[in-house]
């Protein structure tokens, strides 16, 4: 169903703690309920969307969204620095392009609560899935903010001692693809890691396998991409960072949530807390599985689709996983594709 956009919900105006606006929104804040004219679902990009002074010009303009990046600040000063100063080369680390996209798709998030956006479902891409969680309800932002800073070092630390890398594999069949990835285990590791729309899987693996295998993929009718990526994300060369994690996790005071989270690894909607830490316990060394997942979402009435955070990387899976269908995708990420995304929601059923 369309939540309309309002006015400014005056619990999240003013000098309200960051909680106001990202941790305790109301039931009412959140899907259920109301005219059945299609969902809305809320996607968060992932570290790779990370880019120096993400985020700024939407605070500016939000006083939500300002809020989150000042607890963001208060902290993480380092990796806000960054966010704000640079180097880039510094800002794309695991340890710090985690925290600082976090951070920026929740400020998104909440500059659409705001103004009285809210989702029915909810999906991020990878790291994305933690934002999503605060979309849902699942978790808050200063409890997920460790959290994902936690995430964020003991990858960089599996990615160190296990090194490996990425490539994208575009155009070709996913059956011939996954077959040929099958022969190439037994050589050495390598996976599928992005089932990202039709015609775009990520492998990743250990360096020489998948620079070896590169030409078999090639032999598909294939174009194969180096990935600048900072290790082999979403395969087994991660499974001690997986493991590390495994208790961080476990520990972390997750509620269930107000609208369902469409996990990476199963692509099924995960709602209480049991499902979703399940779901999540797995997904740093497994798949990616998000063509999937758009697919679940259709499934379950979605014909909107907004995109919360940096870039548009994931509204462009989207479209292709979409090709033909009556969808509307839109993004959020400063003021003018707040207000353009805005204006369209609330054309898009006659609201005024």
């Amino acid at each position: 169903m369309l939540h309309r956009p309002a006015a400014h919900d005056p619990c999240l105006r003013g000098g309200s703690r960051v909680c106001s606006a990202v941790c305790t929104l109301s039931d009412a804040a959140f899907g259920g309920g109301g005219q059945d004219v299609g969902k809305i679902a809320f996607l968060f990009p992932g570290q790779g969307s990370a880019a120096v002074g993400m985020g700024e010009a939407l605070a500016a303009a939000s006083p939500a969204a300002r809020q989150v990046l000042d607890r963001l600040g208060a902290l993480a000063p380092a990796v806000w620095k960054l966010v704000q100063e640079g180097p880039r080369e510094e800002l794309i680390r695991t340890s710090n392009a985690q925290p600082a996209i976090f951070a920026v798709d929740c400020a998104c998030w909440a500059a659409l609560g705001e103004r009285g956006v809210r989702p029915d479902v909810v999906a991020g891409h990878s790291l994305g899935e933690y934002p999503a969680l605060v979309g849902a309800g699942v978790l808050d932002f200063e409890t997920g903010l460790p959290l994902v800073i936690r995430r964020g070092e003991l990858m960089e630390r599996a990615a160190a001692s296990r090194p490996g890398t990425m490539l994208a594999i575009l155009g070709s069949n996913p059956d011939e693809v996954n077959a040929t990835i099958e022969e190439w285990q037994q050589r050495g590791v390598i996976a599928n890691a992005n089932d990202n729309a039709p015609g775009q899987i990520v492998i990743s693996g250990d360096v020489e396998t998948l620079q070896a295998a590169a030409p078999a993929f090639r032999a598909l009718g294939a174009r194969v991409m180096d990935l600048p990526v900072g290790g082999a994300f979403h395969s087994s060369l991660m499974a001690d960072g997986e493991t590390a994690f495994g208790p961080e996790l476990e520990a972390a005071p997750f509620r269930d949530g107000r609208v369902p989270v469409i996990s990476n690894y199963t692509a099924a909607p995960a709602q209480t807390v049991e499902d979703v830490k399940a779901a999540l316990r797995p997904q740093i060394t497994g798949k990616v599985r998000w063509r999937e997942s758009v697919e679940a979402m259709l499934a379950l009435g979605v014909d909107t689709f907004v995109e919360a955070g940096p870039g548009k990387v994931l509204s462009g899976l989207v479209q292709r996983c979409t090709r033909g269908q009556a969808v509307t995708i839109l993004n959020v990420e400063d003021p003018a594709s707040l207000e353009k995304t805005l204006a369209a929601l609330g054309g898009a059923r006659g609201e005024g």
